[in-house]
């Protein structure tokens, strides 16, 4: 990086009689905090000839400046070839890439004496050093206009707040004017008006080139307008068109509000700049959509300086009388009136050549060929367009014809012959009018999207989503009160309000920016929507939703129960279903568990398997939700108990077997056909506990008195506490089960760890 120095500034004549100026480093400066004001200044300097088809500029250091374009002589001569510049960043050593200019420029319609034939401005940011080259078209050696140089803007340090920011990290002393003229053989030219500096060479041993190139078999005289890819066009041929006026109109008010617009005392004009009275067209018929050209990397708050920047080329370079657009949009989407005159007043500006009179002409900055402009960009285009065709009862999504003032193509070829009537759409790009990319070519296919903000309706209007109500298919439900949420594409500041409605009725009203609203409805079924109402007084609505009132709180028609079911038996976990049936007049949304445990349940789910610890009561409370969130609330209490084997009634014979591995630590094991166990109890859910090995036997169980089942013990893995056999009845009654061994052949055991039940 650049150590930050302070610059003066000295004169030294170099061959031929011509001035350079050079930059000598003072070890001094000015302060760290903030920036000294400084105005705009233009530096021009003269392409040298190396062959009848190119001129050119090698590397050259210069004063600061932040804006290119190369010039010459001859307002609506045209530049058949190309111009490259490639600078030096202020706050760096690397050099760009080379970086083509648009030298295919809309000309004057009416050229003066002093104006010039120019490329587009191109923004660099800060820089101070340049080269440029200036080839014919195709690389022949064919003619160049004369008198061919390159304009150096720098826009200076207007406004306050562009003062109190830091300034760059090199900084370039203001200094006194060279002797030098503004002739075909001056190194440099300054064009301010005010105290300048011309570029200089900061190396005094190697001046910038002064030798002119020698003049070339030129026809200077003004017959064709610029062209572009498209087939070339015939010369301009101005015709009568509706002649400008000097007096102040009327200004006419709106159908639609004006946007906030940044005053040219907002963005730093220097009104001496443009001297001339403004001149007023009789309305706005249309408006031409432009892009500038240049970088899209500025920050936005570097783009008064660029709106400066343009001013001051537009006048100073091209030599017109002021700015040519009349706004100019920047990416953040802040609109800056351009040519003066007053933002309500049909404003004659110079953007679109052959049809300016009954136009105005809006600029976006920035390059747009491969880089769509941002949606704050694409907002505020609008919102001046609307404002302006608003003022005359312009539809922005309409067409017009207008009257052509030139004799020329399009971007696409289409031929216009002055003084005949053509059809527009009332919001065009550039290339709609004359032989340009411009726009570019992403910018001008968003042209749809400006037209469709600019006119209404709101577009992309829906419902995304409605607070205090639950949705149930298609369906919300609520206890009352609803917050309906929206979103819509149009930006807010096109919108006027919105209005929510109800069956039809508006019951609420928000601002543009808004995205919700509240409202309570009634009992019942109900139709709810959101209108737009766009800044046009267009309206669109929201499909309909519908929305339930409902206040009426689930029931469960089947209290929440406990029943035993197969699985591993511990004393704190005892394997159960708990099941229940909810239901509710309008849409059941869910259920939920909440002790001994919790767990959400679908609205469909009517049974869970869960474990329960044996010889304590435990409260299962359970709640029913509906989609409007009211709920109901049970809370069955339910005990199982564990019943030893050795609390059985027994016939036969059995063992006492003792483990860890058993309920209480013993069990009874029996291969005697015919042996039993009888437990009575009073309950209404009961499962029978074993141990279960591959020698494990069969056995017959019988529940009040009724054989209900053969159960096979046998298993390839030795188990234990297994609740192999269950029953459950509707009510809690007293029961009694009794297991009786089969003696089964080759393995008639069986071993018995207990009965549980349900208290």
């Amino acid at each position: 990086m650049k150590r930050r120095t302070w610059l003066t500034l000295a004169a030294v004549v170099v061959g031929g009689g011509g001035v350079v100026t050079y930059a000598v480093a003072s070890p001094t400066g000015p302060g760290a905090e903030g920036r000294a004001k400084r105005p705009v200044k233009v530096y021009d300097l003269t392409l040298q000839g190396t062959g009848s088809g190119k001129r050119e500029l090698p590397r050259t250091d210069t004063e600061q400046f932040s804006l290119v374009g190369v010039s010459w002589t001859g307002a609506v001569k045209r530049l058949d070839g190309t111009a490259q510049v490639r600078t030096r960043a202020l706050e760096g050593d690397e050099w760009s890439d080379w970086r083509e200019l648009e030298v295919n420029v809309d000309p004057p319609e009416d050229p003066k004496a002093g104006m010039r034939g120019a490329s587009e401005p191109l923004w660099v940011g800060p820089s101070d050093a340049v080269e440029v080259q200036v080839v014919h078209e195709d690389g022949t050696t064919g003619a160049l206009p004369k008198g061919l140089k390159v304009s150096l803007v720098d826009p200076g340090v207007v406004t306050d707040a562009e003062a109190q920011a830091p300034e760059p990290a090199a900084f370039v002393a203001e200094g006194s004017s060279p002797a030098a003229t503004d002739t075909e053989d001056a190194t440099a030219t300054p064009t301010d008006g005010q105290t300048t500096t011309p570029p200089a060479p900061s190396d005094p041993a190697s001046p910038a080139p002064s030798d002119p190139a020698s003049p070339e078999p030129t026809d200077t005289t003004p017959t064709a307008a610029p062209t572009d890819s498209a087939s070339p066009s015939a010369p301009p041929s101005p015709s009568p068109t509706p002649s400008p006026s000097a007096t102040k109109p009327t200004a006419p008010p709106s159908s639609v509000p004006r946007p906030p617009i940044t005053s040219r005392a907002g963005w730093g004009a220097d009104e001496s700049l443009s001297p001339d009275p403004s001149e007023y067209n009789a309305d706005v018929k249309a408006v031409f959509v432009h892009h500038t050209t240049g970088a899209n990397d500025y920050s936005c708050a570097e783009s008064a300086s660029l709106v400066r920047g343009i001013y001051a080329y537009h006048t100073q370079v091209s030599g017109w009388n002021d700015v040519g657009y009349n706004f100019i949009v920047d990416k953040c989407g802040t609109i800056f009136e351009g040519r003066k005159g007053g933002v309500d007043l049909p404003v004659l500006g110079a953007h679109t050549y052959g049809w300016n009179r009954e136009a105005t002409g809006i600029a976006v900055l920035g390059e747009h060929t491969s880089l769509s402009a941002s949606n704050a960009a694409l907002a505020s285009v609008a919102r001046v367009a609307a404002w302006k065709l608003g003022q005359y009862g312009a539809d922005p999504a309409g067409t017009v014809q207008l009257n052509a003032g030139a004799t020329q193509k399009n971007y696409t070829g289409t031929s216009f012959t002055a003084g005949t009537k053509y059809t527009f759409k009332r919001i065009s790009g550039h290339r709609d009018a004359f032989n340009t990319e411009c726009p570019g070519n992403s910018l001008y296919p968003q042209l749809s999207t400006i037209r469709a903000w600019a006119a209404g309706p709101v577009q992309g209007l829906k419902v995304t989503s409605i607070t205090g109500a639950g949705l149930s298919g298609s369906t919300y439900y609520t206890k009352g009160a609803i917050t309906p949420r929206w979103s819509a594409t149009t930006p807010a500041a096109l919108i006027s309000k919105y209005e929510l409605l109800v069956d039809g009725k508006a019951v609420a009203t928000a601002a543009g920016t808004a995205t919700s609203a509240s409202a309570t409805v009634a009992a019942g079924s109900h139709s709810v929507a959101v209108r737009a109402v766009h800044q046009s007084g267009r309206t669109t609505t929201t499909a309909a939703v519908t929305v339930v009132g409902d206040t009426t709180a689930p029931t469960f028609t089947t209290t929440p129960k406990i029943s035993l079911r197969t699985g591993t038996v511990n004393t704190t976990a005892v394997p159960v279903t708990l099941g229940w049936k909810a239901a509710d007049d309008k849409a059941l949304s869910s259920v939920k568990l909440l002790s001994p445990t919790t767990a959400t349940f679908g609205p469909t789910t009517t049974a869970s398997s869960r474990t329960a610890k044996s010889g304590t009561a435990g409260i299962w409370s359970m709640r029913a939700y509906d989609a409007a969130g009211n709920y109901r609330t049970t809370s069955p209490s339910y005990t199982p108990m564990i019943l030893q084997e050795s609390s059985a009634a027994r016939s036969g014979t059995w063992t006492t077997r003792s483990s860890t591995s058993y309920l209480g630590g013993k069990s009874y094991s029996s291969a005697s056909k015919g042996a039993s166990l009888t437990w009575t109890f009073t309950g209404r859910s009961a499962s029978w506990v074993v141990s279960r090995a591959s020698t494990s036997g069969q056995a017959y169980v019988y529940v009040d008195g009724v054989k209900v089942s053969t159960v096979d013990l046998k298993s390839a893995t030795t188990l234990y506490r297994q609740a192999i056999w269950t029953k459950t009845w509707s009510s809690s009654a007293k029961h009694t089960v009794k297991i009786v061994v089969v003696g089964t052949s080759g393995r008639p055991t069986i071993t018995t760890d207990g009965l549980v039940h349900i208290k």
